[in-house]
């Protein structure tokens, strides 16, 4: 009887340690998980685009650029624009942009819409310019931007829209690999009395 009840104790001893093993195993795993899915939250949460500008050229009857100045939102972690897409309508048609590595430019040396040829562009491309990069992360084959960096997408919106006519409201966004996107938004004014036209402020 003695040894019996001491076997019987011996054993549930074992079960209650291998139960309590198993249990110890899933709460480390449900924190790890936890801690993960919080540090991505976070970062999506912080991290992000702004849209600070979006300037077109006219022709007179349309628009056939748009510049878009982007720049990260505050204590955004570093955005690598090369998986950033732009997703632009006209209200009639809506295409989808992503980065060419061959229309980019280390400044704005020759204006804004005379740095880059904007024919090299096609119905699916934009090209960057930087204005600001204090750490010279954005280069031409990893367009990195962080901080106060600020830098400008150009479209060729003949190519994309046969141009932007008059009084034609505009949207879209710049959309990163993770975080919030840059909004675009305006409607083209009922008159191209200039070559460059604010168009969002």
């Amino acid at each position: 009887m003695g040894i019996g009840s001491m076997i019987i104790f011996i054993a549930m001893i074992l079960v209650a340690g291998i139960a309590a093993s198993v249990m110890i195993q899933t709460m480390n795993s449900l924190q790890q998980q936890a801690m993960q899915t919080a540090e991505e939250t976070v970062g999506d949460v912080s991290s992000g685009l702004k849209v600070t500008q979006v300037s077109g050229y006219g022709n007179g009857s349309k628009i056939t650029q748009l510049a878009i100045f982007l720049t990260p939102s505050a204590a955004s972690r570093d955005i690598d624009l090369t998986y950033a897409y732009i997703s632009l309508s006209d209200t009639n048609n809506q295409v989808i942009l992503t980065y060419d590595s061959n229309c980019f430019s280390s400044s704005v040396s020759s204006g804004l819409f005379g740095t880059l040829n904007a024919s090299n562009l096609t119905s699916t491309t934009y090209g960057v310019m930087v204005v600001r990069d204090v750490d010279s992360s954005c280069s031409f084959s990893t367009p990195v931007i962080n901080n106060d960096d600020l830098v400008v997408l150009l479209i060729n919106t003949s190519k994309c829209f046969s141009g932007i006519s008059k009084r034609t409201e505009v949207y879209g966004r710049v959309i990163p690999e993770k975080g919030m996107s840059g909004m675009i938004g305006f409607t083209t004014p009922g008159a191209y009395v200039s070559t460059i036209i604010e168009l969002q402020p």
